[in-house]
């Protein structure tokens, strides 16, 4: 009996080794270690930081669960495979990461996709809830999402989630659950898994759609498919697991570079960023001047003339110039586009008009032609609200389209996920609670339902990792926590002049708007005029300072000047900044900071020239919802 007992556990120990693989995949530095779990029904994978488990054994699935995969290490890579799939892994010194491998040439249906994000503890997380569905459908919504802050166990399991989200570890660390790198497959959602876990989710191929949801702009699909994606060959999305031991690391990150796919243009050069006059959020209204303000001929040729005075490189001519069937017919007869181009090209400001998407695919190669034709130098596409694999594949028609006819796009109701490193003419996107909720936002009690200030202070580290955000700061009008209230005709921002000034540094977005309206910034040139100087695009990045959802100080460079600023939510606070990235000898800065009384009128400000070298100490004081600017020369 002994004998066959011995055998026995032989025996399993055996087949255990013949079925159950383990590989180890490290970081370049050797402080992020991914292990993978290759048994012979299932794959799994962890992840440890330090002392830190990141993750506890996590399924990887395509279809069901993987089976008889095995593999080989190489330096900072796994890939493990069997006749279907090769699932590629790789450790970098700050995040995990893998990928799936569809390695049927002739493409598959993809039913589901098995994605899970295990924790070992109920840890406090930023989570972007989905909601304001369009249309009532679950997968149709706009992207725009500000952060509920609780316990994994206390997400709601019947809400979606976006990604980025965050999960506060042990030790003061970060670890940030991502996708990147779609092209030709669904954006990934996130639900509760368990107690303290997450896993992705994602919206099922649409099969009919119907004019509907916000304003009848957007296709809302009335019946989905059983499938998640079809024809799907070759690489998959990222999976991403970024792991930071302080928030500050977040701040250049730069996920799209790292995990987005190659760039589809050969040559770039006439991609040009910059700064835009906008309409819609001041609603056209100008005062002073002899003319009747709105979409008409006159108050564009205001814009213009304010944009090249001011050296900004564009206006918008938003919702309103076409109409929402058609860019070629029935055409806004108030505004002259025929004189508005070469006008506007004489001042050396380029036009970019607005389109809804589903407008947008009408007719695209040729009227993208057109538009290009006339000197139309980009296009607002507005109201994608999904990002099933039907609006991915058209996002990227889009942007071939527009970069064959040298035009700029800026994506809303999109959540970008490295499409901009295949096409940088997709300048800026939205997918963010920006200035314009503003507009309408309520209030509850003494102050605003929602805390922007905090959002504000949020979205450098969660939302921008994976791309340029267009918030579309600016506002002239601004309020405390107390004199706050939304007003559609004229809008206002929650904080101070100081704390919108901020955004232009410390917002990416190569595309940049001024919100607000042109007889404002020029009543304010003094705070127009600092705005003007900064640039939407940079050289080198450095984040300085910060925590999620308290404030952040960030540092770039464009040649040789340096711009420093920094934000914070309704705490007003005291930080100190040194500059070790100065070159030797004496720099000028100009200083755009709260005035000493900003805490009762968030409009007042200071503006001063200050001598700064290299490792000085610098101590400023931002006021409740403030600010700070530096352009140091």
């Amino acid at each position: 009996m002994k004998t066959k007992t011995i055998l026995l556990i032989m025996f399993v120990a055996f087949a255990m080794g013949t079925t159950a693989k383990d590989y180890t995949v490290s970081s370049p530095d050797g402080k992020l270690v991914i292990t993978i779990h290759a048994d012979a029904n299932r794959l799994a994978w962890e992840v440890q930081q330090g002392s830190t488990t990141v993750l506890t054994p996590s399924e990887i699935g395509l279809n069901g669960a993987f089976q008889k995969m095995s593999g080989k290490v190489t330096k900072n890579t796994a890939i493990v495979s069997n006749k279907q799939y090769q699932v590629e892994f790789r450790a970098d010194n700050d995040a995990a990461a893998y990928r799936i491998h569809v390695l049927d040439k002739k493409g598959i249906t993809v039913n589901s996709e098995t994605a899970e994000f295990n924790f070992t503890s109920d840890y406090d997380a930023f989570i972007p809830y989905v909601n304001d569905n369009r249309g009532g459908e679950r997968y149709c919504y706009s992207f725009e999402s500000y952060y509920d802050e609780q316990p994994l166990s206390k997400m709601f399991t019947d809400s979606l989630a976006i990604n980025p989200l965050a999960v506060r570890l042990p030790e003061g660390k970060l670890a940030v659950i991502a996708d990147m790198g779609s092209v030709d497959y669904p954006g990934m959602f996130l639900l509760r898994n368990g107690t303290h876990g997450l896993k992705a989710a994602f919206a099922p191929y649409p099969i009919t759609s119907k004019i509907g949801g916000y304003a009848r702009l957007n296709l809302v699909p009335t019946a989905r498919a059983s499938y998640i994606a079809k024809e799907v060959k070759g690489a998959l999305p990222w999976r991403i697991v970024l792991v930071t031991g302080q928030d500050k690391q977040l701040l250049t990150a730069n996920l799209p570079h790292r995990f987005g796919p190659k760039c589809q243009i050969s040559d770039t050069s006439w991609i040009k960023p910059g700064k835009v006059a906008w309409d819609w959020w001041n609603a056209t209204m100008l005062t002073g001047v002899p003319f009747r303000a709105g979409m008409n001929t006159d108050t564009y040729r205001y814009y213009i003339d304010f944009a090249a005075k001011n050296h900004l490189e564009y206006i918008i001519i938003d919702e309103g110039w076409s109409t929402d069937e058609s860019l070629r017919s029935e055409l806004n007869p108030d505004i002259d586009l025929l004189s508005l181009l070469p006008y506007a090209e004489k001042k050396g400001v380029g036009i970019i008009l607005w389109s809804s998407w589903r407008n947008c695919i009408n007719n695209t190669e040729d009227d993208f032609k057109y538009y290009a034709s006339l000197g139309v130098k980009g296009f607002k596409v507005d109201f994608f609200d999904r990002d099933d694999q039907e609006v991915m594949r058209s996002a990227w028609k889009i942007a071939d389209c527009a970069a064959r006819n040298h035009l700029l796009l800026d994506y809303h109701g999109y959540r970008p996920t490295g499409i901009q490193v295949a096409f940088p003419n997709i300048v800026n996107f939205e997918g963010v609670k920006g200035l314009e909720n503003s507009k309408w936002e309520p209030r509850v009690g003494d102050g605003p339902l929602h805390d922007q200030p905090r959002y504000d202070v949020s979205i450098p580290y969660l939302r921008q990792l994976v791309g340029p955000l267009d918030y579309t700061p600016g506002s002239m009008t601004n309020a405390t926590r107390a004199e706050f209230f939304g007003n559609n005709d004229h809008p206002m921002s929650q904080g101070t002049r100081a704390h919108q000034v901020a955004m232009y540094t410390l917002f990416d977005a190569p595309l940049q708007m001024l919100a607000d309206a042109p007889t404002k910034y020029e009543r304010e040139q003094s705070t127009t005029d600092h705005i003007a100087q900064i640039p939407t695009v940079f050289d080198e990045v450095i984040g300085l300072d910060g925590q999620i959802g308290e404030y952040a100080v960030i540092a770039k460079r464009k040649g040789t000047t340096w711009y420093v600023a920094a934000m914070t939510n309704w705490t007003a606070r005291d930080l100190t900044i040194t500059f070790p990235m100065l070159t030797e000898g004496t720099h000028q800065a100009e200083v755009f900071a709260d005035g000493v009384n900003a805490d009762r009128d968030a409009n007042d400000y200071t503006k001063t020239l200050q001598t700064i070298k290299r490792g000085d100490t610098l101590k400023i004081h931002l006021a409740p919802g403030g600010g700070w600017s530096a352009i140091i020369k």
